[in-house]
């Protein structure tokens, strides 16, 4: 199995926060105006970003593995597998990510 991407430290600190189940460390990568896309739905700020990743986790209870990472367009996209109980997994989704300074500014999930 190769070694997993090597990630900025926030992207790197939002995965370890999802592989430790921790939604409260999660959120704190985001920047305090940041938005999640995910399944249609935007989800605003760091409390609606712990609550989205809660209910996700309560709903799927899904892991998360980076397994590459690339630049495209001034965002960094992480390809991860994405498993847990929902239709069709495991499967691969791209986390489309853009940085401000230290904080996650957002992140699509497609």
């Amino acid at each position: 199995m190769p070694p997993p991407p090597k990630l900025p430290k926030p992207i790197a600190d939002y995965f370890a926060a999802e592989s430790k189940e921790d939604a409260a460390a999660l959120a704190r990568c985001f920047a305090p105006d940041a938005v999640v896309k995910d399944e249609g739905q935007t989800f605003r700020g760091p409390a609606a970003i712990r609550k989205w990743n809660a209910d996700a986790r309560s709903k799927y209870h899904h892991r998360v593995e980076p397994l590459q990472a690339f630049e495209r367009e001034g965002r960094t996209v992480v390809v991860a597998r994405l498993s847990g109980t929902f239709p069709g997994s495991p499967l691969e989704v791209e986390h489309v990510f853009r940085l401000e300074g230290s904080k996650i500014a957002s992140m699509e999930i497609n």
